[in-house]
């Protein structure tokens, strides 16, 4: 039909057409680059809209929902982490995307555990002190529970702090831990600070990453430890697929039945499968700089330790 069309107008019509082709191009790039969020696809400024919109529905029903998820075993694969982690009194942990505290809690009872049995050690070792002495002596390490070990919990969603901080009070948790809002892509502290790096069942939340695992390098002092707690991919056929069933079918209504949040729940299943398989994310862990990188699957890989070093 263009070709009966006078040259002029022709010429319009295409540039017209270029024109809003250029235009939807622009749009495009201003939205910025596209990644998923669960199964959709989205902008990278979406998908951190809509991933705190989830965690600020979820954070009040958080706990008990890991707890039906799980039937509890979030609990044990916490307390392998924090055990391979073997905090000893002195270290400095920043625990990433850990905003209702399981990890900064399990890690302070450890440290004291620690402590206290070397405080006994060094008792038994003191027979030559009078009691006078030995009491004030168990009195003054007594106060230091923690000998300078501090937690620092690092979320970028108010509402999981806020949790946190409750749960804090409410436990009894005050020494040597401390709260602070912040993006795991650009953390708000210094260079080469932190013993230790955690984050447990968050880093598929991270719309980046890699920006992620580079500032967990940054923070790091040299000889400090990355670790991260996240579900992976199932290695047994059979396994996978009861899974999956049980994914996709139960755990959404578990959400709207206790949370009354199918589409939360929904999106956390979904975002499981879209996570990289264990050696996929093992090589991006060592491209972040990481020697020594190495991962341990749990229940056959329905959740990984990745472990790294910085040298």
């Amino acid at each position: 039909a263009a070709a009966g069309l006078c040259p002029c107008r022709a010429l319009l019509i295409r540039r017209g057409g270029a024109l809003r082709a250029l235009c939807g191009s622009v749009r495009g790039f201003a939205a910025g680059p596209e990644t998923h969020f669960g199964f959709q696809t989205v902008t990278e400024a979406e998908r951190r809209e809509k991933i705190y919109q989830v965690f600020e529905s979820v954070a009040k029903k958080y706990d008990v929902m890991n707890d039906s998820m799980t039937l509890g075993i979030h609990r044990v694969w916490k307390d392998i982490l924090v055990h391979k982690m073997n905090p000893s009194p002195g270290t400095l942990l920043l625990d990433v995307a850990g905003g209702t505290g399981d990890i900064a809690f399990r890690f302070i009872n450890y440290v004291r555990s620690v402590r206290e049995r070397q405080l006994q050690r060094k008792l038994r070792h003191s027979q030559n002190l009078s009691w006078q002495e030995i009491s004030e002596s168990y009195q003054e390490d007594k106060s230091k529970s923690l000998g300078d070990s501090q937690v620092v919990v690092c979320d970028i969603n108010k509402e999981m702090l806020k949790v946190g901080k409750q749960k804090a009070q409410h436990l009894g948790y005050s020494e040597g831990l401390s709260w602070v809002l912040g993006n795991a892509e650009e953390l708000p502290f210094d260079d080469d600070k932190f013993d230790v790096y955690t984050i447990a069942f968050g880093i598929r939340n991270v719309t980046r990453i890699d920006l992620a695992l580079q500032e967990a390098y940054r923070v790091l002092k040299p000889g400090g430890r990355f670790l991260c707690l996240e579900f992976s991919h199932v290695s047994n056929p059979l396994l996978s697929r009861l899974y999956d069933l049980y994914s996709f079918q139960v755990i959404p209504v578990l959400g709207e039945v206790i949370a009354g949040d199918w589409k939360s729940y929904q999106y956390l299943v979904e975002s499981i499968r879209r996570f990289p398989p264990q050696e996929e994310f093992k090589a991006m862990v060592e491209d972040a700089g990481f020697f020594k990188v190495d991962y341990q699957n749990l229940n056959s890989g329905i959740v990984a330790i990745h472990s790294g070093f910085k040298l």
